[in-house]
């Protein structure tokens, strides 16, 4: 057996599970996803409510989904009583659903980023299945099922894991009408799905949901100079049923808010990406790190990605692998060009790099696949190793009990992935690839799940759950609680209502233009309301605390820790 014959063993053997009486590959393949898929969904959920919600993100989109739930407007977003329209309503939609189905909880505020991820794996690991089998079907199953920017993204309160499971979706469809293997009504069928995911895509967050489409459509036909796409997209058809999902909601914002189109398309999209108005600029290189350990422990795979066409033709066909590619690049760069950038803009990359990933693992050396693993366990040597190291990181608002909890969750992690190392080593060594991604599949997301956990003691730092709970059996239904000079984007969600917001405006500008009554713009009009209240609290940072205090201001303090102050009108 020559060199040219390694590339086939990992195919013809990946199937652990498959006897050597021939048993038939798509039952062994059949066995194994279930019992992953079904380890892989304990793990997913079973720690998603035992986390505080942290702040910023996640304790605006909760509160601005409760406050909906409670409010009966499903129309206009509110954020602490304010007008809200930076994001289209899509996940607060479904946020306040859930809320009434189950109650204000951690776990109903994260169930559909979480449900967001999950189906972004098994629309990864179904469009995996029917472009090249079942084996690589479960393998991208799998691969996306422990990547760690999906991992992570889904298991937190953003609008990204909604956003990219729609983008997901029509990029699945689309891939899926163009090399799924179906007649000229099912392909139709496959288009129309991918309209309706971009109509859903701009609804959870705007009019990237329609650039990330296009624009990779734009650069894969640049690139191979085939434009066949564009003519089989179904464009009337396609655009009314698109329309028919995206326009009412914006139509209906627009007649009852009159500020909202030129505040959501011009402050919110092209201000935002064009400018750094949102003081959020980077590097153009930003997202590099975040690749590459975002797509642990799959980063040892970058390199394999990029295979030479095997026609002789420079022309040759379209492939869905060029899709994939084009894909990934165009969502890289979009937004390392972008003003304002975020480590999350990026995570709809990941389920096509995931894609890609997994049909190279059907045509890579065993021994290949055996050095990939160096890299993972290398990340989670360094992990362990910082784990012994923490009390190194305490500081002054960050104290080293709370770093402690966080050293034995990298620990756990680090342990979990190298036993899973270990098997996926013995298993490679027997040619059982299929059996050998499971492992480091599960080992990672295990891992990366412990990680997340053991966040939750510095979590608390970052949410009102504790100064909730102190205060809420010391004030009545009708006290005032305002947040002086800061605010905890989780306070209002943990209090069950809104605060009044004193000297404090960021993303609330244009909610407090258009309703000034809501809030108090100086400390002197705070302090003038507060002495003729009876009962009142306030939310504090310590630097204003100690201002007020050297002022004589008549508080008591019921709540503090290394970063805040909750206080009570004496």
């Amino acid at each position: 057996m020559n060199g040219r014959t390694l590339p086939h063993i990992a195919s013809l053997n990946s199937l652990s599970a498959e006897s050597a009486h021939g048993q038939p590959r798509h039952e062994a393949t059949a066995a194994l996803a279930l019992g992953f898929l079904l380890l892989m969904t304990l793990a997913w959920f079973v720690t998603l409510g035992t986390r505080a919600l942290i702040t910023p993100d996640e304790g605006r989109y909760a509160s601005i989904a409760l406050e909906m739930a409670r409010s009966g407007d499903w129309v206009t977003p509110r954020l602490n009583g304010l007008l809200y329209f930076e994001k289209p309503p899509l996940q607060y939609w479904i946020g306040a659903i859930f809320f009434k189905l189950l109650g204000a909880s951690e776990f109903a505020a994260r169930l559909w980023p979480a449900l967001s991820g999950l189906l972004t794996v098994l629309a990864v690991g179904f469009t995996g299945r029917r472009l090249w089998g079942p084996a690589a079907g479960l393998r991208a199953l799998a691969v996306a099922a422990s990547t760690t920017w999906i991992v992570a993204n889904a298991h937190f309160l953003t609008l990204d894991a909604g956003l990219t499971l729609f983008l997901t979706l029509s990029m699945c469809a689309l891939l899926l009408a163009e090399w799924g293997s179906g007649n000229a009504a099912t392909r139709r069928s496959w288009i129309w799905a991918a309209w309706v995911a971009m109509a859903l895509a701009v609804l959870s967050k705007g009019l990237v949901g329609i650039v990330i489409p296009g624009g990779t459509l734009l650069l894969v036909s640049l690139w191979r100079r085939d434009f066949g796409l564009w003519r089989r997209m179904h464009w009337l058809s396609g655009v009314v049923i698109f329309l028919a999902i995206a326009a009412p909601w914006f139509v209906l914002a627009s007649l009852r808010n009159p500020d909202f189109a030129e505040f959501f398309f011009i402050h919110e999209h092209f201000a935002r990406y064009l400018t750094q108005v949102h003081h959020r600029e980077g590097a153009w290189w930003y997202y590099l790190p975040l690749l590459v350990g975002g797509l642990m422990p799959w980063t040892g795979a970058l390199p394999w990605l990029w295979q030479r066409r095997t026609a002789k033709s420079p022309h040759a066909r379209l492939t869905a692998s060029d899709v994939l590619i084009a894909w990934a690049l165009f969502v890289l760069v979009f937004f390392s060009a972008s003003g304002s950038k975020l480590p999350s803009y990026i995570l709809p990359m990941f389920p096509a790099l995931a894609l890609l990933i997994a049909h190279r693992l059907g045509t890579t050396r065993v021994a290949a696949l055996r050095w990939h693993l160096a890299l993972p366990v290398a990340a989670w040597l360094v992990v362990l190793v910082v784990s012994t190291r923490m009390a190194s990181f305490a500081t002054a608002s960050t104290p080293s009990e709370v770093l402690a909890p966080m050293a034995w969750g990298m620990r756990i992690g680090a342990l979990a992935f190298m036993v899973a190392g270990g098997l996926a080593w013995y298993w490679l060594g027997r040619n059982r690839t299929t059996a050998a991604v499971l492992a480091l599949a599960l080992g990672q997301l295990v891992g990366a799940l412990s990680v997340l956990q053991a966040h939750n003691g510095f979590g608390q730092l970052k949410s009102a759950a504790p100064i909730a709970a102190v205060l809420r059996p010391l004030i009545a239904p009708d006290t005032p609680i305002f947040s002086v000079q800061s605010y905890d984007q989780t306070l209002p969600f943990y209090l069950g209502r809104s605060i009044v917001l004193v000297d404090y405006v960021d993303e609330f500008a244009l909610g407090q233009r258009v309703e000034p009554d809501r809030s108090i713009p100086t400390i002197d009009a705070f302090l003038a309301r507060w002495q003729a209240l009876p009962q009142a609290a306030a939310y504090l940072g310590h630097d204003t605390w100690q201002i007020l205090r050297d002022r004589g201001v008549p508080m008591r303090v019921v709540f503090e820790d290394a970063r805040r102050v909750m206080v009570l009108r004496r």
